[in-house]
């Protein structure tokens, strides 16, 4: 041993790494499970290294300013700027193709809106609430007014860290928006003051009983012990996997998502395709009127748009009898922030503008969309596809991905595997020690400060006081094939129907704002 010992000790260092790299060697031809590897040993890991960090690779180093997707650089560089109260400007004009097709224009007045004496976007240039009451029309208990036109769209606790929950409830909270839950039910991070819309998915999570049933108590129970809760999103769908429910693998499944949920550890989570407390439109407007009625709040849907023929027996049935949701939120097939199949986030359900422009015309039809509050979601977190949301006749724009990017997301794309770099979506302790939730609620305050104020401006350089007064001739689509453009109104062959607006000193002393309770 002795004679062994002092061999060893006689072996220089880059002895031992000969060693270990003989060692691997022989590993790598030896085993049968990656060809590569076996064929080309030690340098073939270097291909799977590569392959990781793909991503990564082409955003910063290949890819130009405006060729990545979902979300380009410039795209991205703008929200961190805006995040973090940075010079978010470009200078020497725009790198764009203006003449690309479906290019979109919007059109500046000639002489733009001048604030009055006393407006209260003087004071503040960053309040802009809905026009619309949601509720109002059916006459619900307990209607609410959102106090922003831009509110945190649904991303589940579980999609997402606790700190990084948090941070977006916070940084609500202080800017004045809502923040929906995401499916996977309330848990402590999303009681830290914001208004909070609870969404309820196929698999009832937080409000179901052991064979994942919903329980009506339990709903009424967490609405009453949370008056922070101001409406009820009903999913049906989502844009990322229609027709498919939510996945929580098993490797972000913690002991305290478990008991939020309602749901036993061990195995992935996966909310079932459809839901089990209706079957059909007429049982699903009578499920809506139940949980309104129940618990006084509006009521509201969400979903991808595909086939229309339900969407038609919907408005049908609205029409004929008074009932049914008080919102519809319309998420476009370019959304998405958690776990899809590629074949479902790449060609399952209809992008934005055809699914909202095809929904509002069936209502439209039979003179229900002054009655209805239109949300919009699927990457609309920027100020000018926000702006051409509120002419095709959005009344409120849900973001999600942009939230994440303001709080820190890099779109690293790994969201479904628990390795999410920044802590923002993962459950993984070590990577989400790196969020601070007191920074990136600061974080998500400014960049919701400063997309509306960017939207304001835009309003006034064309004219308006509030982004409801847009019209679909006020902006333009670049027709590629011939070398034109025309309005949105002629692309998507309908006009919007005009918004009732008061003025933005009718909306503040609106007794709705904010829904009961707030002032």
């Amino acid at each position: 041993m002795e004679a062994l010992l002092q061999f060893l000790g006689n072996i220089p260092w880059w002895g031992y790494l000969l060693i270990i790299l003989v060692l691997l060697i022989v590993r790598d031809i030896s085993q049968k499970k990656h060809t590569i590897v076996h064929n080309f040993p030690l340098v073939g890991h270097l291909r799977y290294f590569i392959e990781s960090i793909g991503p990564e690779f082409r955003q910063y180093i290949v890819a130009n300013n405006r060729e990545e997707l979902p979300f380009n650089r410039r795209q991205r560089s703008w929200i961190y700027a805006s995040s973090k109260k940075e010079n978010n400007f470009q200078g020497f004009g725009t790198d764009q193709d203006m003449y690309s097709a479906g290019y979109n224009f919007i059109k500046p007045a000639m002489l733009p809106y001048k604030l009055p004496s006393g407006h209260p976007n003087i004071a503040n240039p960053y309040i802009c609430p809905s026009a619309k009451v949601i509720g109002e029309y059916h006459k619900r208990k307990n209607p609410y007014l959102p106090k922003s036109i831009i509110n945190i769209s649904g991303m589940s606790f579980g999609s997402l860290s606790a700190p990084a929950i948090e941070s977006l409830n916070v940084g609500a909270n202080k800017f004045g928006c809502y923040h929906n839950t995401g499916e996977g039910g309330v848990s402590a991070y999303h009681k830290k003051g914001a208004d909070v819309v609870v969404n309820i998915g196929t698999a009832y999570f937080g409000v179901r009983d052991d064979n994942g049933n919903f329980v009506m108590e339990k709903l009424i129970k967490l609405c009453q012990d949370n008056p922070a809760i101001k409406m009820i999103e009903l999913k049906l769908s989502q844009g990322a996997k229609p027709g498919k429910g939510g996945v929580l693998p098993a490797s972000k499944l913690t002991q305290e998502l478990a008991d939020i949920r309602h749901v036993p550890m061990g195995k992935d989570i996966i909310s079932p395709a459809s839901h089990s407390a209706f079957s059909n439109i007429r049982e699903m407007v009578d499920f809506i009127e139940q949980m309104a009625d129940a618990t006084g709040l509006p009521v509201g849907i969400k979903s991808a748009v595909g086939k229309l023929e339900m969407w038609e027996e919907l408005a049908d049935i609205m029409k004929k009898t008074g009932k049914g949701p008080d919102f519809i939120n319309i998420d476009g097939g370019e959304g998405g922030t958690g776990a899809a199949p590629p074949s479902f986030a790449d060609h399952v359900s209809l992008p934005f503008v055809y699914a909202f422009s095809s929904v509002y015309r069936i209502f439209q039809k039979r003179d229900l969309n002054d009655k209805i509050t239109f949300m919009g979601a699927g990457k609309l977190g920027l100020p000018d596809k926000a702006v051409m949301a509120f002419a095709m006749g959005v009344d409120v724009i849900n973001v999600a991905r942009e939230a994440m990017i303001s709080i820190g997301c890099i779109q690293a794309q790994v969201c479904h595997n628990n390795r999410c770099p920044t802590g923002v979506a993962t459950q993984n302790k070590w990577l989400q020690s790196g969020i601070d939730p007191t920074l990136k609620s600061e974080r998500l305050y400014n960049y919701m400060k400063t997309m509306t104020k960017e939207i304001l401006e835009i309003c006034h350089a064309a004219g308006y006081e509030h982004p409801c007064q847009f019209m679909m001739d006020d902006v333009d689509v670049a027709m590629g094939d011939n070398n034109r453009t025309q309005s949105l109104r002629t692309t998507y062959q309908y006009q919007k129907t005009p918004v009732k607006f008061e003025g933005f000193q009718k909306l503040l002393d609106n007794p709705y704002l904010g829904g009961k309770g707030s002032h």
